[in-house]
């Protein structure tokens, strides 16, 4: 069991938004696209939703979960989703995971899980253990390139008294 699985308590409308995740999903693919779709709740209100469109934008960051979240700040006219849940047909991946912690939403309700993706050959297992190993192991090389200036975006930043603190 995941750590999401174990934080998610099932309410009485959650299997009605979780059943229309599926549905997206399956439209997706008889469209053309990958099997994921996802839609952003609150207050009982679906706010947006969202289908994978990576292979039809060429966006390898355009999962249903950030196209779902993406329009679902644009309804609500904020960065953040606080008090939303969102609902997905999969569990979310990594980048997935880490949009919805930037959008602040509440909860994460998900349907299939790493295991089923990885049986229809979207593995990111490899993500999850990739983050626990050594940077010096990835397969990506991220290196640290230190200048003077490297703090100047952060200074500026906190010195303009008009930007908004998220």
């Amino acid at each position: 069991m995941s750590a999401l699985e174990e934080h998610v308590p099932a309410g009485p409308a959650d299997e009605r938004w979780i059943t229309r995740t599926i549905e997206l999903a399956t439209e997706n693919v008889a469209a053309g696209g990958g099997p994921f779709g996802a839609l952003v709740v609150r207050g009982g209100m679906l706010l947006a939703e969202g289908q994978n469109r990576v292979t039809a934008t060429l966006d390898p960051s355009a999962h249903a979960e950030v196209v779902a979240i993406r329009a679902a700040c644009q309804v609500v006219q904020d960065f953040s989703l606080a008090g939303a849940t969102l609902y997905t047909s999969c569990e979310p991946c990594p980048l997935c995971l880490a949009a919805s912690l930037w959008a602040r939403v509440d909860r994460v309700v998900f349907a299939a899980d790493r295991h089923d993706a990885a049986r229809g050959g979207f593995d990111d297992r490899e993500f999850y253990d990739l983050f626990a190993r050594d940077r010096r192991t990835w397969p990506v090389a991220v290196e640290s390139l230190r200048v003077a200036a490297s703090p100047a975006p952060f200074d500026a930043w906190l010195a303009n008294e008009q930007r908004t603190d998220y």
